[in-house]
This record gives structure tokens, sequence and C-alpha cells, in this order.
């Protein structure tokens, strides 16, 4: 990780809310901002930001996501996502995060990533596939 990547740094970061980014709990004409839908933008805003800040051969992946989605966004609006970078220990990062539409804040939390060298990686996830391709089943 470069020495750039410290906290206080922020993204902001606008995702259209989508029919495939909705849920018809209130009916057809009502659909809403889905809460697995905030978490996939929560992590792609934030991902993106970090990973400017990464060094070649290096990645993030998603620990943990806890949120609370306050409010109703609606299908056709938009959401607004900002990750703050609160906290970095060793290769773990933490963010403090913000979803706005344009009327209220429907959503904050933390999202915790950890900074991964993309080799090693790559051999755990084989290493799990060819145990996987020896199962019996």
């Amino acid at each position: 990780m470069k020495d750039t990547l410290r906290p206080g740094l922020s993204v902001t970061r606008r995702f259209e809310i989508s029919r495939e980014s909705t849920i018809d709990v209130l009916g057809e004409d009502r659909r809403v901002y889905a809460t697995p839908a905030m978490v996939r933008d929560i992590e792609i805003a934030c991902l993106g930001m970090i990973a400017e800040h990464l060094d070649e051969g290096e990645a993030t992946v998603g620990m943990r996501v806890e949120v609370d989605h306050l409010g109703a966004s609606l299908e056709g609006s938009w959401v607004e996502v900002t990750g703050t970078i609160v906290e970095i220990e060793g290769r773990r990062i933490a963010l403090d995060v913000e979803v706005r539409d344009p009327v209220d804040l429907v959503g904050k939390g933390r999202h915790v990533r950890f900074a991964v060298d993309l080799a090693r990686q790559a051999e755990r996830v084989d290493a799990k596939r060819a145990q996987l391709a020896g199962e019996t089943r």
C-alpha cells in the first residue's frame, strides 16, 4: 500500500437506482432501493477509491459491511455513496459510509476492506478449487 492511503481520504460516487437495484415490497409501482444493492454500491465506491492507493499486484477484498438502511429511495432516482477512511491497521482499512438520495440520508454504517497480494490470493483460490474438485458428492 502506498503512503498516500491514510485516514481522512474520502470518495463520493453517484449510482442510479435502476430496476435491477430495487425491490417491489411496496408493489410494482413503488419499487425502492434494495439493501443488497446499497451494500454493493458501498463496496464499489470504496474499492475504487482505495485501488488508486495500492501498489502493483495488490487489491482489496471486503471483510465486513455494517449498514443501517434508514429510508426508501425510489427507482429512477439516484443515491450518492460517501466513504471516508477512518482507520488503517496493517492491511485492514475501515471506512465510515453514508448513502444519500436527493432528499434524505438513507443509509449509514461501516465498511472494512483488507489489502491482499493478488498472487498469494490466487494461490489460495486455486488450492481451494483443487480441494473442491477432489470432493465426493
